[in-house]
Formats: C-alpha cells, structure tokens, sequence
C-alpha cells in the first residue's frame, strides 16, 4: 500500500491510498465524520479497475487534519481488534 499526498493546507488534507478499495476508505470517512472537529470528510474512486482512491479531510481549524486522520485509523485498528477478539470467542463456540 503507497500513499501520496496530493494536497495539505491548514485544515485540509487530500492523500491517494493506491491498493485499497471502499471498505477501507468507508470505515474511515464514519470515523471520521464522528470527530466533532471535522467538517468533510470524503473519499472518490475516480475508476473502480484503475484508480487508487482519494480521501479528502477538512477540519474546522481547531485540529489539523493529518491528526484527525491518524485519530481516525486508531479508531478503526482499536475496532477491528475488538472485532477479532469477537469473531474468535464465537467460533471457540462451534
């Protein structure tokens, strides 16, 4: 996985994550929709075959938004381990 960034002011951020599709790119925009400091948060996949996806952050200033992204990939990991623990507990199960 690269990732090039494309675009950082103040309180935006524009990066391409080549090799990653809308499952990863959809679990952060809702992580980072949750932060109360962030005003945009967005992905495009210009062409599903040939494209690597571009997420957009914009925050309302009080955050930058590298942090609110690196805040939101920590949300993510936190939950796909509470995830696996879960997914491990049930097929101790059967």
């Amino acid at each position: 996985m690269k990732v090039r960034l494309l675009k950082k002011t103040s309180n935006e951020l524009e990066i391409e994550v080549e090799g990653v599709g809308h499952g990863l790119c959809n679990l952060l925009q809702k992580r980072l929709l949750e932060d109360k400091n962030v005003d945009l948060a967005s992905y495009n996949i210009p062409h599903p075959l040939a494209s690597s996806p571009v997420i957009y952050v914009r925050t309302k200033g009080k955050v930058k938004p590298e942090e609110a992204l690196q805040e939101a990939v920590e949300k993510a990991r936190k939950m796909n381990e509470g995830f696996g623990r879960e997914l491990e507990k049930a097929l101790k199960k059967i």
